[in-house]
C-alpha cells in the first residue's frame, strides 16, 4: 500500500488518563468499490510509536464475485511492511521472487531494506468466488545502520505463532515479546504486536516494559482509567506506566510499540529514510526502472509527480 501526505487524522477524544499521550481518529478514505482505509500514522503530532510509522486499517469491504483488491507493483525502501488480516486473503509478490498468500492470523514481515517492489492482489479464487476482507498494513521504520540491507520475506502461518487465552482474553504474539510469550519473528530493532480479544467485562494489562506503547482499537470499546474509548481509536500513551484496559463491549484490538529509533525519519510516498538524499536516489531509481521487476507482473504505480 502507499502513502502520499494528506490532512492528517484528526486529534480523538479529550481524555484526563494521565498515562495518555495522544489520542487519533484515523481518517477514513474510500479507495473505490467501498474499500475503506483508515490511516491513524503518520499524524502531525506523533510521527512514530517505537518503530512504526504507518498504520492503516483497512476494510470491512465485501467484494463480489468478478471483483479484488489490485495494488499494482509499488517500490519501497528502509522500512517492513506488515501485514496482518482477519478476514479475506491477499497474495503477496515480489521483486525477490516470494509470492505468498497472506491468510487471517498469518505474521507476513517484508523487510525492503535498500530496496523492493510489491504487488498485493486478490487471489484468483476469491477474485472469482467474492470474499469479505479486514485486515490492517503497519511500516516498521529500520534502523539506521540497517536501512540498506538486503531485502527479504518473513512468513508465519497463524498456527506458527504463540497464543494466550485465559478467562475471556485471547491473544496472538505476532512480533516480539508479551503475555509471558516470545514470537519467532526475527527483527532488527526492539518492537511488539500483538491481536488481543476480550470479552465484555474483561480486563486485560498493557505491560510497561516497553518504551513506546499504543493500542489500536480495532472493533468495539474499551475502558481506561474510568476514561471510554470507541473503535476505531489509536491510544498512545506515555512511557512506564502501567496500563489496565477493561472492555466495556466484545473488543478486538493490537498492541504495539516498541523502543523508540535514534533519530526521526523523512517519508515520501512509500520511501522512509533517515536521509533526505536516499529518498531522492529511489525517486530517480524508481523512476527510471532501476528496481528489480516483481515477476509475473507488467503493470507498476508510476512515481507520484
Amino acid at each position: 500500500m502507499s502513502w502520499m501526505p494528506d490532512n492528517d487524522p484528526v486529534l480523538g477524544d479529550p481524555a484526563s488518563c494521565d498515562a495518555l499521550s495522544l489520542v487519533i481518529v484515523p481518517r477514513t478514505r474510500d479507495l473505490g468499490d467501498g474499500f475503506l482505509v483508515r490511516r491513524a500514522l503518520p499524524h502531525g503530532k506523533r510521527q512514530m510509536v517505537g518503530p512504526f510509522i504507518f498504520f492503516d486499517h483497512f476494510g470491512p469491504v465485501q467484494f463480489i464475485a468478478g471483483k479484488g483488491m489490485d495494488v499494482r507493483p509499488h517500490p519501497h525502501i528502509g522500512l517492513a511492511t506488515v501485514t496482518y488480516l482477519f478476514d479475506g486473503r491477499i497474495r503477496h509478490r515480489d521483486s525477490e521472487g516470494n509470492v505468498q498468500d497472506i491468510e487471517p492470523g498469518a505474521m507476513n514481515l517484508m523487510t525492503a531494506g535498500r530496496g523492493i517492489a510489491h504487488s498485493e492482489r486478490t487471489p484468483d479464487v476469491e477474485r472469482r468466488d467474492g470474499q469479505n476482507m479486514l485486515g490492517l498494513q503497519s511500516w516498521i521504520a529500520l534502523p539506521q545502520g540497517a536501512e540498506q540491507i538486503a531485502p527479504s520475506f518473513q512468513h508465519y502461518a497463524a498456527a506458527n505463532l504463540p497464543t494466550y487465552s485465559d478467562r475471556g482474553i485471547s491473544a496472538r504474539l505476532i512480533a516480539g515479546r508479551g503475555f509471558g510469550l516470545q514470537s519467532p519473528v526475527a527483527m532488527l530493532s526492539p518492537w511488539f504486536y500483538a491481536e488481543v480479544s476480550l470479552a465484555a467485562g474483561v480486563s486485560a494489562p498493557l505491560d510497561p516494559d516497553h518504551e513506546e506503547r499504543a493500542i489500536y482499537l480495532v472493533e468495539g470499546e474499551v475502558e481506561i482509567a474510568q476514561e471510554r474509548f470507541e473503535a476505531p481509536r489509536l491510544l498512545i500513551f506515555r512511557p512506564g506506566d502501567r496500563i489496565t484496559v477493561r472492555a466495556v463491549l466484545p473488543t478486538r484490538m493490537m498492541f504495539l510499540g516498541g523502543d523508540a529509533l535514534e533519530g526521526p525519519r523523512y517519508i515520501w510516498w512509500n520511501f522512509v529514510s533517515s536521509s533526505k538524499e536516499r529518498i531522492e536516489q529511489a525517486k530517480q531509481d524508481w523512476k527510471t526502472g532501476r528496481f528489480a521487476a516483481v515477476p509475473d507482473e507488467t503493470e507498476f504505480i508510476p512515481l507520484p509527480e
